[in-house]
This record gives C-alpha cells, structure tokens and sequence, in this order.
C-alpha cells in the first residue's frame, strides 16, 4: 500500500546525498587542496540556502501546524522549529568561515572551526529526517485524508516556492 506521505519521503531521499558530500567535505579538510575545500563549501552552500533551508521554511508554514493539530497540541513541533533555527545558524556559521578562507592552507583553528560545523549540519539533518520520517509522517499516513494530503503538499510546495523566489 503506498504511504500518503511518499512525496516528502522521496523528498527527504533526494536530499540525503548532500548530506553524504557535507561529510566528505569535512573528512578532506586537512587532506586537499583549499581550492577543492572553497568548491566543496561553496556546493554545500548552495544546497542548503537554496533547498534545505526552503524546505525547512516549508515545514514550518505548512507541515508542522497540522502536526500540531493531529496531536493536539500545537507545541508538538517546537523542537523540530527548533532544529530548524540551528540549521540556519550553522548555514550562515559556514558561509562566514568560507568568507574567511585564504589561498594557501587553512590554520588548524580554521579546519577543526570548518568540521565542526560541517560534522555538525550533517548530524542534525540526518536526525531531524529521522525523526520527521519515524514520527511525523506515520501521523500523518494514519490520519489525513488523501484530500488533506494533497492540500498539505501544495501548500509546502507554494511555501517552497515563496522561500526559493526570496533568495533572487
């Protein structure tokens, strides 16, 4: 039987290599040339401004208030929102350590300063697909209507959408 939920879990598939590159980035600090680090960095920037943070924006608006709903319990989500907020401020970590990078080797504060965050973003992600995808979406699957689930997705994907056209 397909999950109602199949969208944002093929969503959440799609996404999960980048969280495989983020941990390679960081595993080559130390090991590469800077200029093969400055283009990891500058890719995994990318991926999280322009898709992950998106779709974080998107859960917020649209997920997880009929999270909060089916629990009844609006504050159901906050560590989820919370998740979030980290997330971003780790994105922003890393785009200022990337402004700081020269062009010859990194300082041993700068790698340990670049895997922490790196290492860090990695972590959070995985468990917060984990959670959404063990808790959340079985929620969702046992008690929306195909009707509702439909409404859900469009929604998160106009927000998505809003999130993304923001960024031009």
């Amino acid at each position: 039987m397909t999950q109602l939920t199949q969208s944002l879990r093929e969503e959440h598939r799609e996404l999960l290599p980048h969280l495989t590159q983020i941990q390679a980035i960081a595993d080559t600090i130390g090991t590469v040339p800077i200029a093969s680090i400055r283009q990891g960095i500058d890719d995994i920037s990318a991926f999280l401004t322009h898709q992950l943070l998106p779709h974080a924006q998107a859960e917020e608006r649209a997920l997880y208030p009929v999270v909060g709903r089916l629990m009844d319990a609006p504050e159901a989500t906050a560590t989820m929102s919370r998740d979030h907020v980290e997330i971003t401020r780790l994105t922003e970590q890393l785009g200022e350590l990337r402004s700081r990078l020269g062009n010859e080797t990194l300082e041993m504060s700068q790698e340990h300063a670049l895997r922490r965050v790196l290492y860090g973003l990695s972590a959070l992600v995985a468990v917060h697909f984990a959670k959404e995808e063990e808790i959340y979406l079985p929620l969702l699957d046992a008690r929306l209507s195909p009707h509702e689930t439909t409404s859900l997705f469009a929604t998160m994907e106009m927000a998505a959408h809003e999130a993304k056209s923001a960024l031009k």
